[in-house]
């Protein structure tokens, strides 16, 4: 059953509600089906979502234009389908075919035969369409990170709900917020998108005397519905989506990391450059990182990491506050990530401020981060 909670200021008012539902779990899993649903919700109120006026702006016509209500992928690409039957849209607007995906592992990108400059301004406006307002947006690094949104759709359909209307939404909550984070980078005259996300999930205190928000665990899947409708909003068609993002062949996925030099803050990866440059930017975006700049002719990946592991105190806001806007005393410090090419393998170390290999405690730590999200 669908883990949910109700609101602490509607339990009184609705306690007889969450009896009936609790009651009738099985014949709600019938109604929602077995195929998960994605309807965003953002818990952030923002002002319409800008677009750098250096930037191309996004085209807007109908074919980028998503659906309303609660749908899961299959039923988004049927009523995409019915729009184009109806409207003629397909044969005034023909889908493009320059949008592929490429799978290694559980990662998965699209690579968009297209110029940056038009490919960003149509991922903020996609994911405006999705429910999200954006956090941060930086041109210059490629990324875009997304505020906290709750999947709506997590929360039951059937008749209590078409009954209690517009309050169902003020008394029931998911209990689940993910945010998501998409980064694209120029790779040989293309355009390279990768999307992953964050998920947190509020449960009990051991006491049973509230609430705490706790990390959660990323899903591949959830960043693989993300890229198929990313497609979509590109202009790919339906069916050529659905089957590109189910035919990516999955290569060999767990990198084979070879033992550090005793007291080095050094990650050693069996796998050549590409492959291995690939995989760290992954694994900053998983780890939460925040990409100031990267420079892939050098290697190097900027970086704003604060290190919580020192031994003294700081002062930082909860994981409540942190989800919403909270800010702390202490701030992240800038850090150079550096891939090197090897050959065959890749050699992965943390630079200085001097450009110098820098193994200190810190620096051990943001490896052994960077290892634990490959």
């Amino acid at each position: 059953m669908i883990k949910m909670r109700l609101n602490k200021r509607f339990s009184a008012l609705t306690l007889g509600v969450g009896v009936v539902l609790l009651s009738g779990c099985s014949q709600l899993n019938q109604i929602m089906g077995t195929e998960d649903s994605v309807k965003y919700r953002s818990t952030v109120a923002g002002d319409p979502l800008s677009i750098p006026p250096d930037l191309t702006q996004a085209n807007q016509d109908a074919r980028y234009r998503a659906p309303e209500g609660t749908t899961t992928f299959s039923q988004y690409a049927a009523a995409q389908q019915d729009r184009g039957s109806s409207t003629g849209v397909q044969n005034i607007l023909p889908s493009v075919d320059d949008v592929n995906v490429v799978r290694d592992g559980e990662m998965r990108w699209l690579v968009v035969n297209r110029p940056a400059e038009q490919v960003y301004p149509q991922i903020i406006e996609f994911w405006g369409e999705q429910g999200f307002t954006i956090q941060t947006q930086d041109p210059k690094a490629g990324m875009i990170v997304t505020d906290w949104a709750e999947n709506r759709a997590k929360i039951p359909e059937g008749w209590i709900k078409t009954a209690l209307g517009a309050i169902f939404d003020q008394v029931f909550d998911s209990g689940e917020r993910e945010r998501f984070r998409t980064r694209i980078e120029r790779v040989n005259g293309k355009t390279e998108v990768y999307i992953s996300h964050q998920q947190m999930v509020e449960t009990g205190t051991a006491d049973n005397s509230g609430w705490k928000w706790v990390a959660g665990k990323e899903d591949p899947n959830l960043n693989a519905a993300m890229l198929a409708r990313l497609m979509v909003f590109l202009g790919t068609d339906i069916q050529t989506a659905q089957a590109k993002v189910t035919a990516a062949q999955k290569q060999p996925g767990s990198p084979v990391i070879e033992p550090a030099v005793s007291g080095q803050a050094v990650l050693a990866l069996a796998e050549p450059f590409d492959r291995a440059w690939r995989r760290v930017g992954v694994a900053i975006d998983s780890a939460g990182f925040y990409v100031e700049d990267r420079d892939r002719s050098a290697g190097d990946y900027y970086v704003r990491y604060l290190d919580t592991d020192t031994g003294q105190k700081i002062e930082q806001p909860n994981v409540f506050q942190r989800m919403f806007g909270g800010k702390g005393t202490s701030e992240p410090r800038t850090f150079r990530i550096r891939v090197a090419d090897q050959g065959s393998s890749s050699v992965v170390t943390v630079l200085d401020a001097n450009g110098q290999q820098d193994n200190s405690d810190t620096a051990k730590r943001i490896i052994n981060v960077l290892s634990s999200n490959m």
